[in-house]
């Protein structure tokens, strides 16, 4: 369900993320709870399509991804509400460090 403005969070579960969401997450390094996370304390994606909503969230990585060391991840999840629950649609990450920062929605 979607949460009320002032008082609840999004609580995302296996059985929300369907199987081509998953693929993506695995292919890009974002977990379940990032993308909770991020659709809770992130903010606006600026990009996201007209009928599509975007979250965006910086997380401290510390760690290689692809042989490579990166301090950063920027994580953006895609989303839509119909009927008053929330549908996933899909995630994308980013690596690297210095990312710009929104203000939280």
């Amino acid at each position: 369900m979607m949460p009320d403005e002032n008082r609840s969070r999004f609580r995302i579960r296996e059985a929300d993320l369907h199987r081509h969401l998953r693929a993506r997450m695995s292919q890009r390094g974002v977990t379940r709870q990032e993308v909770e996370r991020t659709l809770n304390d992130g903010w606006v994606a600026l990009d996201a399509k007209p009928g599509t909503a975007g979250k965006v969230c910086i997380f401290s990585y510390g760690n290689v991804w692809e042989g490579r060391f990166f301090e950063e991840k920027e994580v953006t999840v895609y989303y839509k509400i119909v009927d008053q629950v929330i549908v996933l649609l899909t995630v994308k990450a980013r690596y690297g460090r210095d990312f710009a920062r929104g203000n939280a929605s």
